[in-house]
């Protein structure tokens, strides 16, 4: 019976977290000019 319990518990939580974090918005971030480097510089 505990286990449901902690269960039951747990899913109440990370349910008001993803509320939480919903209700928040997204945040208005940009994206950067700069291409990312995607090859390994050369060793000397």
């Amino acid at each position: 019976m505990r286990a449901l319990i902690a269960a039951a518990t747990g899913l109440a939580l990370a349910l008001a977290v993803v509320l939480t974090i919903s209700a928040l918005g997204s945040p208005s971030g940009r994206t950067s000019p700069k291409p990312l480097l995607t090859t390994v510089p050369a060793h000397p």
